[in-house]
């Protein structure tokens, strides 16, 4: 009975670490999210300055998995090559190792300055980034405060016999020490956690010295296991973008198979340094990966190249309408996933585009099957739009700083009004084309210019605002919004025009007179949704809101 109240215990102890650690990543993404990723992308030009980035990076956010999606993204984009990104990995498993060195120390009682200050800026912070740092001190002082536990749980396991027994029987044999430990890391989703509990195990005397460094190389190991699982090409599509969680599984298992049969040796050496079994597990910890990333950074780029030919890039894409950029290990970075739907969501600009060139196309030529293609792209735009927004409602709130909520708006509005588009294509440019087809009807040489001149237009427009959307460019905005103006210019040229020809008598124009009409009001329908990409640039400079005030003044 003893033990499992003291099991349980521990298990809500352990809960209460990985909440705290939780939170200090959390606001750390959003209070320096932006500059981190920056400090990161500026330190991968080689492997050493990539090395120092990754440790420093996962200092701060005493996380090694959310350094290597950064690193992952990079990659992902064609920015920098595999062998610094590497190298980026191996600096986080040094920097996830000092957060521990620091943690293995009896600062427990910081712990209440931590929850008290933490409390007092997250509450009365004016400003969004002291309420986020609050929210990291908060974190520290609940993982602090854990790890008081932990050991004040631990205690009282002398007087446990039955657990002790369990515990000794299950790490006797280093091999399922390894495994066991492995198998905690990955399940607590964070190496940090389990080492700290390995270490407050053996600080208990709970387990053995050489129990204790076998579960912190299996603990290592287990870290590296769920990128691979649930990482970017788990699914097959993109075999390339397993290269780097692969790389860094290998590093650690290489190091799992060296230390087993070195653990009486390597347990003599460490002791000889500091008797303490608690600073014992967090020493090895460190000397673990400071030894794995001597050993593997020298030969980085041999490395690198057996990665890429173990995972090839894929060359094609079967399905047009299948993500390929919305990697769901990347949700628990908002900045990195908003960056992958935007990836996605200029996949559904260049089908939009494809779009318009084709109408020009069907109604210039009266081809029927490209009429039924285009209809097939608006199904591909539909079903990339679906992933999309899916992928987003899948980020968690809490972990959005403003910029974040404001650029994921941004995505879904862009991508809401180029499915309004395709629809608009589809379901009445299409149909008005199917129609004429029909009818054998032509327009008249002058109404075909006018509607060729238009969409051609269009085409432009489409691309402006899809580079509005990239680069959030002011004067681009401005260009975008002028646009608008352009088009109700056209329209109104070409449908006076258009009742000049009937006035006129024109026989051709009759018949094709409510076709030709429609049309130009999709056009200047497709025209306000293209446009609206520049909206959200103008809102954010301030331009919106005084030009919307003139309009009403003008208006009055």
């Amino acid at each position: 009975m003893q033990a499992t109240r003291v099991l349980l215990e521990l298990a809500g102890n352990v809960v209460l670490l990985l909440w705290g650690l939780h939170m200090v990543q959390s606001g750390l993404t959003r209070a320096l999210g932006g500059d981190l990723r920056r400090i990161l992308g500026a330190g991968l030009r080689n492997r050493w300055t990539a090395f120092l980035s990754g440790m420093g990076i996962t200092m701060l956010l005493q996380s090694s998995t959310a350094t290597g999606l950064m690193a992952t993204g990079f990659t992902a984009t064609g920015l920098v090559s595999l062998m610094p990104a590497l190298a980026v990995m191996l600096g986080a498993n040094v920097g996830s190792t000092l957060i521990v060195q620091i943690l293995a120390f009896d600062v427990a009682h910081v712990a209440p300055v931590l929850l008290l200050g933490g409390f007092i800026a997250f509450r009365r912070g004016a400003r969004t980034r002291s309420r986020d740092l609050g929210r990291v001190a908060i974190g520290l002082g609940l993982m602090l405060l854990s790890l008081h536990l932990l050991l004040a749980t631990i205690a009282p396991a002398e007087n446990a016999p039955m657990l002790r027994r369990m515990l000794a029987m299950l790490t006797a044999d280093p091999v399922v020490a390894v495994v066991l430990a492995a198998l905690l890391s990955w399940a607590a989703h964070s190496s940090v956690a389990a080492i700290l509990l390995i270490a407050s195990l053996a600080g208990g005397g709970v387990i053995g010295p050489e129990a204790a460094i076998a579960m912190v190389a299996g603990a290592n190991l287990g870290s590296a296991v769920n990128p691979v699982i649930e990482g970017p090409g788990g699914d097959g599509r993109n075999p390339a973008a397993r290269r780097l969680p692969v790389g860094n599984l290998i590093n650690r298992l290489v190091g799992c198979l060296i230390v087993v049969p070195l653990l009486g040796p390597i347990t003599a050496g460490l002791q000889a340094v500091s008797p303490d079994a608690t600073r014992l597990a967090a020493n090895f910890h460190l000397a673990f990966n400071l030894a794995m990333a001597g050993l593997f950074i020298g030969p980085l780029p041999w490395f690198a190249r057996a990665l890429t030919r173990m995972f090839p890039e894929r060359v094609a894409v079967a399905d047009p309408a299948m993500p390929l950029y919305l990697d769901r290990s990347a949700l628990r970075i908002p900045h990195l996933a908003i960056a992958n739907a935007s990836r996605e969501a200029l996949r559904m600009a260049d089908t939009v585009d494809g779009m318009l060139r084709g109408a020009l196309d069907v109604l210039q030529t009266d081809d029927r099957k490209r009429v039924q293609e285009i209809r097939r792209m608006d199904d591909v735009l539909d079903r990339l739009h679906e992933a999309i927004k899916g992928y987003l409602t899948q980020i968690n709130v809490e972990d959005l700083d403003e910029s974040d909520a404001s650029r994921m708006s941004d995505v879904l509005t862009f991508t809401i009004n180029l499915e309004h588009v395709g629809d608009i294509v589809d379901c009445n440019l299409m149909e008005t084309a199917s129609k004429k087809i029909r009818r054998k009807l032509r327009f008249s040489t002058e109404g075909a210019g006018e509607i060729a001149g238009m969409l051609e237009r269009l085409s432009e427009t489409q691309r402006l605002a899809a580079a509005v959307f990239v680069s959030r460019d002011v004067r681009s905005a401005r260009a975008l919004i002028h646009e608008k103006e352009v088009i109700r210019d056209l329209e109104t040229s070409a449908t006076e025009a258009h009742f000049a020809r009937l006035r006129a008598g024109r026989k051709e124009s009759v018949e094709t007179s409510a076709l030709h009409l429609d049309i130009l009001r999709d056009l200047r329908r497709i025209n306000a949704h293209l446009v609206a990409a520049a909206y959200p640039v103008l809102d954010q400079s301030g331009e919106l809101l005084p030009s919307r005030l003139k309009r009403g003044a003008a208006r009055a």
